[in-house]
C-alpha cells in the first residue's frame, strides 16, 4: 500500500535522476515535504484543497514570506508530479489562491572604502606573516576574496571550482551555477590574475590531491563555512563593524557595475541569473549613481530664474 512518504520518495528520485536537480534543491524539497507529511498524516485527506489551504495558512503564521514562498513552491511541484503520474485526478492548487505580497529586501553591499580596507588588510597580513603556514593561508585567502569580488560568483560556485575550470592563460573561469547551468567569466584585473597564479603555484600539490581548486589545511575542499569564518576574521582585523557575508561581494560587484553604466543584461549573464527581474533589484540599490544623476543632470538645472 502506498503512503504519502512513498510517493514523496518516488518524487525525490524523479527530481534527482530525471530533472537532475542539485543537492541543495533536493534537500529543500525533502524538508518542505516532510513538514507536509507531519501536518497531514492521513493519505485520504492530504490531497484535498481544504487541507492544503489550512497548511499554507499555518506556514504564513510561522515563517517569513520568502520561506513560505519556497515551501509552497515545493509542495506545488510535488502535486504537479502527482498529477503528471495520474495518481491525482485533480490538483488542489488549481482552485487555491496562493498569491501574496512579498516585501522586497534590497541586497546589502559593502561600501567601496570598506572593500579597500578589507583587501589592504589581506595583503598586509601576507607581508607580515610570521610562518610559512600563515603565508600560505594568506595567499589562499587573497585568491578567494579577490575572485569573489572580481567575478560576483556565488560562494557555492567558488568552493566547487576544479583546477581545470580556471584557465590562467586565457584568464577565463568556467562556473557551474544553479540548475547545472554553465557560464564563462573573464578575469579582467591583473592583481587578481597575479593572486590566482601565486595561489596555483603554492597549492599545486594540494589541488592535485584534493581535486578542487581551493583547499583547506587538511587538503580537503574548502567549505562555505570556512570562507565565512575567513571573511569575519579579516573584517575584524580591518576594523569593519559591518557584518559582511560572502554574498555581499556578489551584491557589491553587481551594484558597482551598474553605477558605471554597464548594461543590466551583461550583468545578468555575469551573475548567472535566469531572469532579468532577479538582476533588476540592483537598480534600486545604486543610490550613489542616482544621487549623481539628480545633482548633475536634474531637469531643474536647466532653468535659471531671474529673481532680480
Amino acid at each position: 500500500m502506498n503512503t504519502l512518504d512513498n510517493y514523496i520518495s518516488e518524487y525525490i528520485e524523479y527530481c534527482k535522476y530525471r530533472k537532475r536537480l542539485d543537492f541543495k534543491t533536493l534537500k529543500a524539497y525533502k524538508i518542505d515535504l516532510k513538514q507536509y507529511t507531519d501536518y497531514c498524516s492521513d493519505l485520504s485527506d492530504c490531497f484535498g484543497k481544504d487541507v492544503v489551504d489550512t497548511f499554507i495558512t499555518s506556514l504564513h503564521k510561522n515563517y517569513k514570506a520568502k520561506t513560505v514562498k519556497r515551501k509552497i513552491a515545493s509542495l506545488k511541484a510535488f502535486f504537479h508530479y502527482m498529477e503528471y503520474k495520474e495518481i491525482l485526478t485533480e490538483n488542489p492548487f488549481t482552485k487555491l489562491d496562493i498569491r501574496f505580497r512579498e516585501a522586497k529586501l534590497l541586497p546589502k553591499t559593502i561600501p567601496l572604502h570598506s572593500m579597500q580596507s578589507f583587501l589592504s588588510t589581506l595583503y598586509v597580513q601576507k607581508e607580515h606573516a610570521e610562518s610559512e603556514y600563515q603565508q600560505r593561508c594568506c595567499i589562499r585567502d587573497i585568491a578567494v576574496i579577490e575572485l569573489l569580488f572580481a567575478t560576483g560568483m556565488r560562494i557555492s560556485e567558488l568552493c566547487s571550482l576544479k583546477p581545470s575550470d580556471i584557465d590562467l592563460e586565457s584568464n577565463n573561469i568556467l562556473i557551474y551555477g544553479k540548475g547545472a547551468k554553465e557560464r564563462i567569466i573573464q578575469i579582467g584585473n591583473q592583481e587578481v590574475i597575479a593572486a590566482l597564479n601565486l595561489y596555483k603555484e603554492t597549492f599545486a600539490k594540494d589541488m592535485d590531491s584534493c581535486g578542487y581548486f581551493f583547499v583547506n589545511r587538511l587538503q580537503h575542499k574548502l567549505s562555505d563555512q570556512s570562507v565565512r569564518c575567513m571573511i569575519n576574521h579579516y573584517a575584524e582585523l580591518a576594523g569593519i563593524s559591518q557584518h559582511i557575508t560572502p554574498h555581499m561581494f556578489r551584491h557589491s560587484f553587481a551594484t558597482l557595475l551598474l553605477e558605471q553604466d554597464v548594461d543590466i543584461r551583461y550583468i545578468q549573464r555575469m551573475l548567472g541569473h535566469s531572469s532579468i527581474s532577479t538582476t533588476e533589484i540592483y537598480t534600486h540599490v545604486s543610490s550613489s549613481k542616482q544621487k549623481d544623476i539628480l545633482v548633475h543632470k536634474n531637469p531643474r538645472n536647466q532653468i535659471d530664474i531671474n529673481k532680480g
